[in-house]
């Protein structure tokens, strides 16, 4: 158990793997050439790739001006952007499955990727064989975020068949914490600068990095495992 809950429910994009800045900016792009070239929004580049950073600092989503503005559907945008989205620049946590095997709870991913880039994603770095028929997409429920009602994170638990107070609820977007909260999930924010926001009600536990809250988790004096 981890604080005394059975179950541990990953985020994957910026969670068990690390999104740079650098990676962040290649994924601007991608969102940019989608709205463009795949889903006809009349912007040249720079001005598309300025739209998603400001989506994503309005709305923590960089498609979400596109839907708004150009009346882009939210799917079409989700799934554009994922057929470019790319793989090959995520560099694997080190020694990352060996720490997550180690931990004595039933463990989860659910992700705002597609499910087939969850898969790519997953085979990446190392851990599909550890998550195979345990990753979920937000997609597998219809829904194309999980930063706009509690109803994923109920269907998600009715689909694993467990309680959402018997979860930790992992994520480095605190946005989507909000709503795993509200349900009733225990949450853990990983963040990666100063701005831990745990001063949020909806925010259980702030770690700085995947690893430090690994570290922690087990360490047999933290208590935070039993």
């Amino acid at each position: 158990m981890i604080f005394g809950k059975n179950n541990v429910i990953w985020d994957l994009d910026n969670t068990l793997y690390r999104i740079t800045p650098e990676f962040a900016d290649i994924l601007d792009e991608a969102t940019a050439i989608a709205a463009i070239e795949d889903l006809g929004v009349p912007l040249d580049f720079e001005t598309a790739k300025a739209k998603v950073k400001e989506s994503y600092k309005i709305y923590r989503d960089g498609g979400e001006i596109f839907v708004r503005e150009y009346g882009i559907s939210p799917k079409d945008i989700f799934l554009a952007y994922h057929k470019r989205k790319p793989i090959e620049p995520i560099v694997p946590y080190e020694n990352l499955l060996e720490k997550l095997e180690k931990l004595p709870c039933n463990q989860y991913i659910f992700s705002t990727s597609t499910r087939e880039v969850c898969e790519k994603i997953l085979k990446h770095i190392g851990l599909f064989d550890f998550f195979k028929g345990k990753f979920y997409s937000v997609e597998d429920f219809d829904a194309f975020k999980k930063n706009e009602s509690s109803e994923v994170y109920s269907l998600l638990c009715k689909r694993l068949n467990i309680n959402p107070k018997d979860c930790v609820f992992v994520d480095d977007s605190y946005s989507n914490l909000e709503f795993a909260k509200e349900i009733g999930m225990t949450t853990v924010r990983i963040y990666y600068n100063g701005n831990s926001t745990k001063d949020k009600t909806y925010i259980d536990y702030a770690y700085k990095g995947i690893n430090s809250f690994l570290e922690e988790c087990l360490n047999p004096s933290s208590g935070i495992c039993r």
